[in-house]
């Protein structure tokens, strides 16, 4: 499957499940709703998967914890807050550094 279309078959998912839901629920609920969805289009899918950080070849348990990571390529961490703003991004970079 190219990344392109899992990417929309991800966003499908989100899309539908905002929808069904709505606004205003916490993360966690976003993201078991998210990840059932999911799984239930057949996609390989690890849940809250720690990350460590890589330093001088040791393997170091620093407390990242990508929220979704599918088909062992695409990272998707949720949010539910107002508004997104430069931490958040930071976040995303930061994950997308320590899985390469």
């Amino acid at each position: 499957m190219i990344d392109e279309e899992l990417t929309q078959r991800i966003l499908k998912c989100a899309f539908k499940v905002h929808s069904e839901l709505g606004p205003g629920l916490l993360e966690s609920a976003y993201e078991a709703c998210l990840y059932y969805e999911l799984v239930g289009e057949g996609l390989n899918v690890i849940r809250q998967k720690p990350q460590p950080l890589i330093y001088h070849d040791v393997k170091l348990d620093a407390g990242y914890v990508i929220d979704l990571f599918v088909e062992n390529k695409i990272v998707v961490e949720l949010k539910s807050v107002e508004a997104l703003n430069d931490v958040h991004l930071a976040q995303v970079i930061t994950y997308l550094k320590l899985t390469n």
